[in-house]
């Protein structure tokens, strides 16, 4: 089965639609370093912490079990299985994203495991991790954890039967898909790593985490030189990928993501808001983040 994104999605990018700019100015503002006990923190379960070791670098994902839960076990039981190790970034679009987690290295490969039902929004109900950060017309964009997200407006829960709305991952830079044919539930292994911001693909692909750690690398990674982004010279590729949890303490990596129930979020966040005006973007928010603890292994 060939694993891609839909014609739509890659006739946009070569046809030359315009990539939105990466908006990390305010947002990387320098942060001073807190103690871990700090309230303005919160540190990732090691359990949601996907360590991407890569000849480029390191790349830390959390993962978003709320959002996704099918996929999100997928991830785990294929990493904790090593199948990852080794595997080339296939397919890399400049503005666009990386794609990656095809053992035959040409698209055309899965892992042996069933494809997985469509995971393309979620129930939020009012237990869900859910930071509001701006509500447009009929709509509220925030975040749940790390992961930016778009959802129907909080009020609405007390008119739907389980008490819940619709929400879905925003496909900003670092956000992580799951690739896919045609058929909605044909997501299996292969994955991508958003490059640049592109709401386009909301709602049509499965968003299962979030870079917290590694965009520059993700950026670094060799753009493919053939058809549709593929590479076709000496990809680069995913060395070790592991769950931090799988790991001995001594070799975890701990991040700590600025948490986004604390005041320094809503000052962050209410500055970039004002910045931008109008033009405000759930993009526009990058979290701070500190990481700590084993560094990568040697290439």
């Amino acid at each position: 089965m060939i694993m891609r994104l839909t014609a739509l999605a890659i006739g946009l990018v070569l046809a030359g639609a315009p990539a939105a700019q990466a908006q990390e100015t305010a947002a990387t503002a320098p942060v001073a370093p807190a103690a871990a006990a700090s309230p303005d923190w919160r540190t990732v379960p090691a359990d949601n912490l996907m360590i991407i070791d890569t000849n480029r670098g390191r790349i830390l994902v959390e993962l978003a079990p709320e959002v996704a839960p099918l996929h999100v076990e997928r991830m785990r039981l294929l990493t904790r299985r090593a199948f990852f190790d080794g595997i080339t970034f296939h397919r890399v679009i400049d503005g666009f994203m990386a794609q990656t987690g095809d053992p035959l290295g040409n698209g055309e490969g899965q892992s042996p495991y069933p494809d997985i039902k469509a995971e393309f929004t979620f129930r939020r109900g009012p237990e869900t991790p859910f930071t509001p950060v701006a509500s447009p017309a009929g709509a509220m964009l925030g975040f749940l954890h790390s992961l930016p997200i778009q959802t129907q407006p909080t009020p609405l829960m007390a008119t739907t039967g389980d008490g819940k709305v619709h929400g879905w991952g925003a496909y900003c830079p670092g956000v992580a898909g799951m690739a896919r044919d045609d058929n909605p539930d044909s997501a299996n292994s292969q994955f991508f790593l958003m490059r640049q911001p592109y709401p386009a693909l909301d709602k049509r692909y499965t968003v299962w985490g979030t870079v917290v750690s590694g965009l520059d690398v993700v950026r670094a990674i060799k753009v493919g030189d053939g058809d549709n982004g593929a590479v076709t010279a000496d990809p680069d590729r995913m060395t070790r990928v592991r769950i931090a949890s799988d790991l001995p303490e001594a070799e975890r990596p701990v991040v700590q993501v600025l948490d986004t129930a604390s005041t320094a979020f809503r000052t962050l966040a209410d500055g970039i808001r004002t910045e931008r005006g109008a033009d405000f973007s759930i993009c526009d928010i990058v979290l701070p983040v500190q990481v700590s603890g084993a560094p990568a292994p040697a290439a």
